[in-house]
């Protein structure tokens, strides 16, 4: 039994597939939420088939699954949705990511489930939201980053838009924005005693993100273009250079203490004082760009290295799981898994003093691993678990 988990005894049925969902629910076991997958026993999670495998299971599933139990469960099937009931009725948290409706017509949505179970916080995630005119498209993560605007401003001027390393719709707009709107939830039901919906669109989570440009042109209607936004490369003290090497170093010069002690470093006090007004002017980003392609990243690391400039290294994802402020934070850790050995993964992000959560409760489990234990807890016998099997229920 682990000690002071923050969301101990919270239990969550997860029916989602693939990133959003699964990184959502991931955030929550590892803080101690008890949280049980609830898989179609036609292929279940769509993520556990992607390349490339450790040994048997894929690395994806295993990135977002740890500490979870998983189950085989047919919702087309009456049995089915009767057990997903009764599993409702005996818990927290239900989130689900099909496309909007699709619970309604199997009889599981919402107004169903908290008749059962009043107290039940329910979370849908979906690209566009449960209303409105796209509802009902379907969608991937840059198609939603599109929409809210964030694929148009990201990249160089007269280049096309440059997709990002990570999928951050499904990621932040999506997984990380349904936790915090189920914490949210939960808080409200601890002073009124009722659950609620939680309606999670990714773009609206990532449009959410838009503020400081959407704010620009709120205010003096100046749509900035890409390779123009200040905090997308627009400023010479705030984007990336290469250096003699062929490597990038990140420059996060914005307040002026900073761009000052990097134009005194390389002897170009005239610099300083252009640091903000002359984002627009090519010649000094030229300027700029030829400075820094004058040394190696080796050299500009070792010349800057005492002095406040908040100029980085670009790392390449080999140097980033070694680098070794992420590695004493503890971004990468090692867990033991049944099959799959001993494994590297992703950390915790959130840190607390008092309840920290765990990363090795449980290994990320095999397709259908905990079905006859959890049909055994509500109160089926061998033969009736048997007959489900046999009938394509699980």
């Amino acid at each position: 039994m682990s000690q002071n988990l923050t969301l101990e005894g919270l239990k969550v049925l997860d029916l989602t597939r693939l990133l959003p969902g699964g990184y959502c629910t991931l955030l929550l076991a590892d803080m101690g939420a008890d949280v049980l997958k609830v898989e179609d026993p036609f292929g279940g999670d769509y993520v556990r088939w992607f390349p490339p495998k450790v040994k048997e299971e894929s690395a994806y599933f295993l990135a977002v699954n740890r500490n979870k139990k998983s189950m085989k469960l047919n919702l087309k099937h009456d049995r089915g949705k009767q057990l997903l009931k009764e599993l409702a009725r005996r818990y927290d948290v239900l989130v689900e990511g099909f496309r909007p409706g699709v619970m309604e017509k199997l009889g599981l949505g919402y107004d169903d489930v908290s008749k059962i179970n009043p107290r039940i916080v329910y979370c849908s995630i979906s690209g566009y939201g449960q209303d409105g005119p796209y509802s009902q498209r379907a969608g991937h993560d840059i198609n939603y980053i599109g929409i809210a605007g964030i694929l148009g401003i990201t990249g160089f001027k007269d280049r096309p838009p440059v997709v990002p390393g990570v999928p951050i719709a499904d990621f932040g707009g999506g997984g990380m924005l349904a936790a915090l709107g189920i914490m949210m939830a939960l808080y409200s039901r601890d002073r009124t005693g009722k659950g609620q919906y939680v309606d999670i669109s990714m773009m609206d989570g990532v449009a959410s993100w838009m503020a400081n440009v959407a704010a620009r042109w709120f205010t003096v209607n100046d749509a900035q273009n890409r390779g123009d936004v200040d905090l997308a490369g627009g400023l010479i003290c705030y984007s990336t250079y290469e250096t003699k090497d062929g490597r990038y170093l990140s420059v996060g010069a914005l307040e002026p203490k900073f761009w000052a002690n990097f134009c005194r470093l390389i002897g170009r006090e005239d610099l300083i004082d252009v640091q903000l007004d002359v984002q627009h002017d090519g010649r000094l980003k030229e300027e700029i760009t030829k400075i820094f392609k004058g040394r190696t990243m080796d050299e500009w690391l070792s010349l800057l290295r005492d002095h406040d400039t908040c100029i980085e290294r670009v790392n390449t994802v080999a140097e980033a799981m070694n680098d070794p402020q992420m590695r004493h934070r503890e971004m990468v850790v090692e867990i033991d898994h049944p099959t799959e050995g001993r494994i590297k993964a992703m950390g915790i992000p959130i840190k607390m003093s008092d309840t920290p959560g765990r990363v090795d409760r449980l290994p990320a489990p095999a397709y259908g691993e905990h079905t006859h234990e959890v049909l055994t807890e509500l109160g089926l016998t061998r033969a009736e678990i048997e007959m489900l099997a046999a009938e394509k229920v699980i």
